[in-house]
């Protein structure tokens, strides 16, 4: 549905987006994620018009988009301020772009009650919009990017203004509406759970690049590199130039660290998850204080202090077993939570 291809967007001396290229499928719902100045938003205005690019193509089912304006592209678009226009009422801002397509009234009433229904607000369509809540305004944000019947959508930050517990509630309800309308969309956010939760494919970006692009679970269990895994918010992550991986074993400031069969050989960029992170007696492990606990519902993720010159560590536990801060405590790793990577 959607070719980008070695996409280049300059500001100064400045590479915002530095040939990119990436296909995203029919149906398919593809998330971009990255640190602030990666370039996926950059990215997002290119694809809907309100950036030129100095290379590349933007090809939507196949047609070239170069010198075609923001309204005749086929595409919708829902920002994280919403947008919506406070002088009309909710039925009024969704029916905005099908009276820019010329629908007609009946028409365009009939798919305004529709998509009132599809996003969960059936009736609202005579409220005023500065009555909505944070999350209702999200749906009638994502009705009105929906009502032209858009070949692709795509969203900036979709959720970003909303609570947690909201946010999490209508990334699942958005999974399945897309699932079910079959719509193409191509989103950005610096929210990992949000994209991993919505998404079909991930895409990481960095610096104008893409560092990783892959299914949320591939990109979760195996990170390209250094950089993905601690954007991924992995923790116990070393670099190569501190980890020579020799068979199943790789040599580090933690001592020997076991690795699963298999693993690239030599100069490796180390990542061992929390689960990895095993709390022995001290004598039975590397000798490590603890500094503090941080709850994360389920469990206590323990933030560790070696007793050699060596990075800090954290460890999930169980919440009723979670050691105490100033505890002395040994680590052991488990080698089905370590992974080498690229450097």
């Amino acid at each position: 549905m959607l070719r980008l291809d070695h996409l280049t967007v300059r500001f100064g001396d400045r590479r915002a987006v530095d040939e990119v290229s990436l296909d995203v499928a029919e149906h398919e719902t593809v998330c971009v994620l990255g640190p602030s100045g990666s370039g996926k938003s950059t990215l997002l205005r290119v694809v809907a018009g309100l950036q030129a690019p100095q290379a590349g193509r933007v090809l939507l089912a196949g047609a070239d988009l170069a010198g075609v304006p923001v309204h005749r592209r086929g595409v919708g678009l829902m920002f994280q301020d919403h947008q919506l226009f406070p002088q009309r009422d909710v039925a009024g801002n969704i029916a905005f772009g099908l009276r820019m397509h010329g629908t007609a009234r009946t028409e365009a009433e009939a798919r305004v009650a529709e998509l009132l229904d599809l996003v969960g607000l059936p009736g609202a369509g005579r409220r005023s919009v500065a009555t909505l809540s944070g999350g209702e305004q999200q749906r009638v944000a994502l009705a009105r990017a929906l009502a032209p019947r858009p070949k692709l959508l795509m969203l900036d930050e979709p959720l970003g203004q909303l609570d947690r517990s909201l946010r999490e509630r209508l990334t699942v309800e958005l999974r399945e509406l897309f699932g079910r309308l079959g719509t193409t969309v191509l989103a950005v956010t610096h929210d990992q759970g949000e994209a991993f939760a919505l998404a079909d494919r991930v895409i990481v970006m960095r610096e104008g690049r893409i560092a990783q692009s892959g299914a949320p679970i591939e990109v979760w269990q195996r990170p390209a590199d250094a950089f993905v895994a601690r954007f991924l918010g992995f923790g116990n992550v070393l670099d190569a130039a501190d980890v020579t991986v020799d068979g199943r074993v790789a040599t580090t400031p933690w001592g020997e660290v076991p690795l699963p069969p298999g693993s690239p050989q030599g100069a490796r960029a180390l990542l061992v998850r929390p689960a990895g992170v095993r709390l022995t007696e001290p004598r039975d492990g590397l000798p490590c204080r603890v500094e503090g606990r941080t709850f994360r519902g389920d469990h206590v993720l323990v933030h560790l202090r070696p007793d050699r010159d060596a990075p800090a560590l954290e460890a999930a536990c169980p919440l009723a077993s979670a050691p105490e801060p100033g505890a002395r405590v040994g680590v052991r790793f488990l080698a089905a939570e370590v992974t080498a990577l690229d450097s």
